[in-house]
């Protein structure tokens, strides 16, 4: 807070009166003196509340209530949105009912996407075409076939189609039964199961529905299953923009990664994942595409609150959540799955990052994070700014505990910490 010094009557009266100097002027100027040590000390108390204020931002709450989850008739809290699933399939159903309600055209979906659950690399590729012009949900296939429940959501979003008329896009396997399920769709596949060639494909598809222009940006993140946590937060952006995401493996680039850098002339390649998940060996072979950037934590919670922090200001790219007013999509580590079907909360509505929570707990790296972002107001609570936080995850995966601590770190708050 700025300091400040209130100009009073005494002090305008002084300045105009041009008479001698006498005992009542010398009063009037130390009642003045006064007056402005009195705010002085007002300001330095202000300022010493508001700093502390702001350290109790980052402290974890001590004293808490053993019966606050009982006899519950919903999960959902001020700031808090749940999605009580701890499976793929049916978070992503949730998600495409509440990112496309389909009540009109203009909030249906262009094109809903068919990813396999079993294989998070084609999916998280997959997650390149939610964006424009496509426009539309992942829903998950499993072992090529498409359960009832899936197609009943197809046909309840009837998606409008995209720029070239497809209303499906069948990434992976495309079964005899599928065909015949979606006789009556506009369906275009992505046949190969090779997690980069996959990736490369997808490259190419969005840019060939864009106009045939290639993002100059690029992610580039791990395919091994050992580094999958370190590779999923980049799912939320490429869902958010056009950039695409590239696979490399720990110590190799693939060739199909390889030739897809190689379509761009001076590439921004950013590399999400410490040196543990992608070597320097990769990196500084990544740097004869372009320019190179790592952005990356230590474990998986650290690596996701870099990424949602991260911001090329050049470039745009990232989201550079270092200030209130957002949205964020809370994942346990536990689960890493649900955050593919939960990718399109950062295409519309809030436009929310994802933040993967240690075992499905707030940990002092993310105490710290929800701190730079509490929101606080000095006069009206009312123009803002908001945070809001979808949570996906069944209390056995997160517990309402946690879900509590999160409402009041993202909740707005007096500066001074006087309440509203």
């Amino acid at each position: 807070m700025n300091k400040w010094h209130k100009v009073t009557a005494y002090t305008i009266l002084s300045l105009l009166l041009v008479s001698g100097c006498s005992n009542d002027n010398n009063n009037h100027k130390d009642d003045d003196d006064m007056e402005e040590m009195d705010h002085g000390n007002s300001n330095d108390n202000n300022n010493s509340k508001t700093s502390s204020n702001k350290e109790s931002f980052v402290q974890a709450p001590k004293a808490f209530n053993s019966q606050a989850s009982e006899g519950l008739i919903t999960l959902n809290t001020k700031n808090i949105t749940r999605l009580i699933s701890d499976g793929p399939v049916d978070t992503s159903i949730m998600v495409a009912q509440m990112i496309w309600p389909a009540t009109h055209k203009e909030n249906q979906p262009g094109t809903v996407i068919l990813a396999p659950v079993e294989n998070w690399q084609l999916t998280m590729a997959s997650a390149n075409l939610i964006h424009q012009p496509n426009n539309g949900p992942i829903l998950f296939t499993q072992q090529g076939q498409l359960t009832q429940q899936v197609m009943n959501e197809i046909n309840r979003l009837n998606p409008n189609g995209n720029v070239n008329g497809t209303q499906i896009l069948v990434m992976g396997e495309y079964s005899e039964s599928m065909k015949s399920q979606l006789a009556e769709y506009k369906v275009d596949q992505i046949a190969t199961t090779q997690p980069a060639v996959f990736a490369a494909f997808v490259d190419e598809a969005y840019a060939n529905v864009s106009d045939g222009e290639y993002s100059q940006s690029v992610i580039v993140v791990a395919l091994e299953d050992e580094s999958q946590l370190y590779s999923l937060p980049a799912v939320n952006w490429i869902a958010h923009m056009p950039e695409p995401v590239l696979f490399v493996a720990k110590d190799e680039i693939p060739e199909a990664t390889s030739q897809a850098l190689a379509k761009r002339k001076d590439a921004q390649v950013y590399i999400v994942g410490p040196e543990s998940v992608i070597s320097v060996e990769v990196e500084k072979e990544l740097k004869n595409y372009g320019k190179v950037t790592r952005i990356s934590g230590e474990t998986p919670t650290q690596n996701s609150i870099a990424f949602a922090q991260f911001k090329d200001e050049k470039t745009g790219f990232g989201w550079g959540l270092k200030e209130p007013g957002h949205g964020v999509s809370f994942i346990s580590t536990k689960t890493p799955e649900l955050a593919l079907g939960a990718a399109p909360f950062s295409h519309l509505g809030k436009h929310a990052p994802l933040l993967f929570l240690e075992d499905g707990k707030v940990n002092a790296a993310m105490y710290e994070f929800l701190a730079t972002i509490k929101p606080t107001f000095k006069k009206e609570p009312s123009k803002g700014p908001y945070n809001h936080g979808f949570l996906i995850g069944s209390e056995a995966t997160i517990s309402y505990q946690t879900q509590g601590i999160l409402d009041d770190k993202l909740e707005i708050v007096s500066e001074d910490g006087n309440g509203h």
